[in-house]
């Protein structure tokens, strides 16, 4: 469909020779080796004539596979019949020395009638010429040769053309591009390549133009330049004299003297736009709301060449248009209103390379109002959706754009700024008063605004309820990380173009013990930005940073913290006003009462990064996010062993987290994930009889490896072995290949007196070989080191450290065996020694060196290593007990009795484990 009713060309096919200043490319020759290219000539030539564009192309395909004679069996051609005709010159098959020609019986292509990009929202005036090629095989070479010719009224006379160019690694027998003039149609041209030496030759009257594709492969560039260094290669042509010629020519068409007709119903809506109360920028912002949620996008055609928008009375009747309707409308009511107003071209993709280009309509892809308003322009796009006032001196990442002026105009760059409000906008309201090491209870709301709005209000309708709150936890789980929800929910309001999220649940506690502290992230939105442009490459030392397009997200979080706050302070640059690596940064922390108050705000400007700068820009941003705020917990911290389950299930967000994991539950019986989860909150805090009982209803609803194996460990801690060797064979059964699962039968196999056939399991595995047989190997040192004989454990080790000394591990394995079966201790020392010196800070290495100094009597020494693990680890479960033990024979029982009870609490099993190796208190 088209707006204007044209006088076409021709909807049906020509056939007939090709001009006479066509010149036929040869054939070239198939080599009797090696593996020739599939398109053996790829040749382009153009010619400008008396305001008309002649397109010929030459294109010989070989068939060398079954699946490109599938493909080659069919052509199809577009072309538009209201600029100009569909020739065909030649169809032939060329197999050998033999040429089939494929239309000497009369076949010709069909044309298709229905529009190809209803379902793209496009009604493009497109035909399509199609034919199925008959009697093609294996070997063929299939040769079309055809040309469009192009004329658009629209243009008054200019001819334009953009031609994306073929490049390495891309191979072809023969490519070519060409292009004739006269001098009387003399085009300006220009190559936006690299590598190409073209020179314009006098030839029989006319010049030409002529290079070899493909082209040399491109220089590779940064993925985060701007688009004027990462445009594919492209030659141009064009007969306009400069971008004030583009303007004038195009200005006509936007022309709103009496479009809008008195007493019609778009009349009407004026009146009600010049009765509303208010100033202009209200109402521009009023108008541009009529078009954008009144009109629905339909394209028609731009980038086909029809630059001719349908009348705002069309469009108002059709309630459908495209960039150019929606720009006629809104420039003829705002024109109505009295608001300075002009249409302005613009390219929604290589905007930043437009100065570079030729001057041609065919440089832009798009078309928008810029009104001015009280001295500002506003740039008002029909197209968008969901803008509201606050939103109207928002700036499109355009880059160069071409007011359309009857007297014409030069390029006007848009200078983007960051965007008024936040695009997304989340709060979320916390709960960890409790404990930082339970999970944390909240409450979130996400207010979305604008287009991301719009497009999601309109797929709501063809979602079902389970879908919408997916899609609603999906949106969540990146602001609080993998939470079970107990309530989701979304709404949409279409006065004010927003979609609002809510959602209340748990999540994972984010607090982290380090340097005997419990600390907390204070921020969010800052912390995510990466900024780390890649300019290594001598090349592109000189190339700028394009910065992602205006756009705003706000995070507010609202915790409340354990103890009421008491101990609690704050750590880092609380207060922030920045902009860095094109982003505005704005922050302020408040905490007070025992509430934690964070506000962020991260606003992307599209701006963009010279290079030189590029090196304080990351370092700005590194020291911005070095200087995050976190909250530290106080000196002396509490853990979750210090209180009973009992008082622990009574803190009020111990409740919340049970009634939050009980809704979860309730609305979703045959999910297994809330079952899980409220275990792994039971067991953490003691409750190891519910803890159970939530997993063998999860493994009821959904049975996996993973389920099996936690109950099994489970199970183990609670003393029912069999149990645990039950669950365990479960899930070797689910998963024969799995090595957890391995290892957990294998182990409770051993606890259960049989660890021939452990070990036996374990040999198998072995002998298997593969990446996991040093991990196999290491497992049965652990099981005779553990259950069996040390010697031969330690003999495993021995081997295993001859074959790869790299597995510097191995010393501490060989540590602890000694230590903990009390043989060969004096070489023991040198192994712990070895593994402390090479363990980088890790506490294993100590806890076994300690195991050693107990074994000889040097109980100080013990408790010196024993100390440091702790300090770093506290709930490190065999260092407490063994602390215990040390103190108990230093003469502290009553202390060593506390260690050895916070041992218990953690772990029910510690006692039977050292008892093992003829330890106890």
């Amino acid at each position: 469909m088209t707006v204007v009713a044209p006088a076409f060309a021709g909807e049906v096919p020509l056939y007939q020779p090709a001009p006479g200043w066509i010149d036929k490319a040869a054939m070239p020759k198939l080599a009797a080796d090696g593996d020739p290219p599939s398109m053996m000539i790829l040749d382009s030539q153009q010619r400008v004539e008396k305001g008309q564009l002649w397109n010929y192309a030459d294109i010989a395909t070989r068939a060398g596979s079954a699946e490109a004679l599938t493909q080659l069996s069919s052509l199809t051609l577009p072309w538009a019949p209201d600029k100009g005709d569909l020739i065909i010159h030649e169809l032939s098959i060329l197999r050998g020395d033999q040429v089939i020609d494929a239309l000497a019986s009369g076949k010709k292509f069909t044309v298709l009638r229905r529009e190809q990009g209803l379902e793209a929202l496009q009604i493009s005036g497109i035909l399509t010429a199609t034919m199925a090629v008959e009697g093609v095989q294996v070997g063929d070479v299939v040769r079309l040769r055809y040309s469009t010719t192009s004329k658009d009224d629209a243009l008054g006379g200019h001819v334009q053309n953009v031609s994306a160019l073929p490049a390495a690694p891309l191979r072809l027998g023969y490519g070519r591009v060409r292009l004739l003039w006269d001098d009387a149609d003399a085009p300006r041209w220009k190559l936006l390549a690299s590598g190409v030496d073209a020179k314009p030759v006098k030839k029989g009257g006319l010049t030409e133009l002529s290079f070899a594709v493909p082209l040399a492969k491109q220089p590779e560039m940064p993925a985060d330049a701007p688009t004027r260094f990462t445009h594919p290669p492209l030659f141009e042509l064009s007969t306009f004299a400069s971008w004030a010629d583009v303007s004038k020519t195009m200005a006509p068409l936007y022309a709103t003297d009496g479009l809008i007709a008195d007493g019609s119903p778009l009349a009407g809506e004026l009146a009600k736009l010049k009765a509303l109360p208010g100033s202009p920028k209200e109402k521009a912002a009023a108008a541009l709301q009529l078009v954008q949620d009144h009109v629905r996008y339909l394209m028609v055609g731009m980038n086909g060449g029809n630059y001719v928008p349908q009348k705002p009375a069309e469009t108002w009747t059709l309630r459908y248009g495209d960039c150019k309707a929606k720009t006629l409308l809104l420039l003829s009511l705002l024109r109505g209103l009295g608001i300075e107003a002009e249409p302005v071209l613009a390219s929604s993709t290589l905007g930043d390379s437009v100065p570079e280009r030729l001057p041609t309509a065919a440089a832009f892809d798009h078309v928008l109002v810029r009104a001015v308003i009280d001295g500002q322009s506003y740039w008002l796009d029909g197209t968008g959706l969901g803008s509201r006032l606050e939103d109207i001196g928002d700036t499109p990442r355009f880059g160069s754009v071409l007011p359309v002026r009857t007297a014409g105009a030069e390029l006007m760059p848009i200078q983007t700024h960051a965007n008024a409000r936040p695009t997304i906008d989340v709060s979320v309201e916390a709960d960890e008063s409790g404990h930082e090491k339970l999970p944390t209870v909240f409450d979130a709301k996400a207010v979305l605004r604008g287009q991301i709005a719009t497009m999601i209000s309109t797929g709501l309708g063809q979602m079902d309820a389970k879908r919408r709150d997916e899609m609603v936890q999906g949106f969540f789980s990146e602001q609080v990380g993998t939470a079970q929800y107990s309530q989701v929910g979304v709404t949409t309001d279409a006065a004010s173009a927003t979609v609002t999220f809510t959602a209340h649940g748990v999540t994972s506690s984010p607090w982290k013990l380090s340097d005997r502290r419990y600390r907390r992230d204070a921020s969010k939105l800052i912390d995510e930005i990466s900024f780390a442009p890649d300019r290594a490459r001598p090349a592109w030392l000189a190339i700028p940073v394009a910065t992602s397009a205006p756009i705003g997200i706000r995070y507010h979080l609202r915790l409340r913290l354990p103890q009421g706050g008491k101990g609690y302070v704050m750590e880092g640059e609380q207060g922030l006003s920045k902009t860095v690596a094109g982003y505005d940064l704005r922050r302020t922390v408040q905490l007070k009462d025992g509430v934690l108050d964070v506000e962020e705000r991260t606003d992307a400007t599209g701006v963009e990064i010279a290079a030189d700068r590029l090196p304080d820009e990351r370092d700005a941003l590194a020291t911005v996010q070095a200087m995050s705020p976190h909250v530290i917990g106080p000196a002396k911290p509490t853990y979750l062993w210090d209180y009973s389950p009992a008082t622990i299930a009574a803190w009020p967000q111990s409740k919340a987290v049970e009634a939050t994991f009980a809704k979860a539950i309730a609305a979703d019986a045959e999910d297994a994930t809330g079952y899980s989860s409220r275990s792994n909150f039971r067991w953490g805090i003691g409750d190891y009889k519910n803890a159970l009982a939530d997993l063998d209803k999860a493994i009821g609803i959904k049975p996996d490896v993973d389920l099996y194996l936690q109950r099994a460990y489970r199970r183990f801690q609670t003393g029912d072995v069999t149990g645990a060797l039950a669950d365990g064979r479960m899930a070797r059964q689910l998963d024969p290949a799995s090595g957890a699962a391995v290892g957990t039968v294998a182990t409770y196999l051993a606890e259960s007196g049989k660890l021939d056939d452990a070990l036996g399991m374990v040999d198998a595995k072995i002998a298997i070989g593969g990446e996991a047989r040093d991990g196999y190997r290491s497992f049965k040192a652990t099981l005779l080191g553990t259950y069996g004989d040390p010697a031969k454990a330690i003999e495993i080790i021995d081997a295993q450290l001859a074959e790869k000394p790299g597995m510097t591990g191995l010393f501490n394995e060989r540590c602890w065996v000694k230590g903990s079966r009390n043989v060969e201790l004096e070489s023991a020392m040198q192994d712990c020694t070895k593994a402390v010196e090479l363990s980088s800070g890790s506490m294993a290495a100590l806890d076994s060196r300690a195991m050693l100094w107990f074994r000889m009597g040097r109980f100080d020494d013990a408790l010196r290593d024993l100390d440091v693990v702790v300090a770093q680890e506290p709930g490190k479960e065999p260092s407490r007990y063994m602390r215990g033990i040390v103190l108990h024979r230093l003469g502290r029982a009553s202390e060593g009795d506390a260690e050895i009870a916070v041992a218990r609490r953690i772990d029910p099993r510690i006692d039977a484990v050292y008892a093992r190796y003829g330890i106890k208190p």
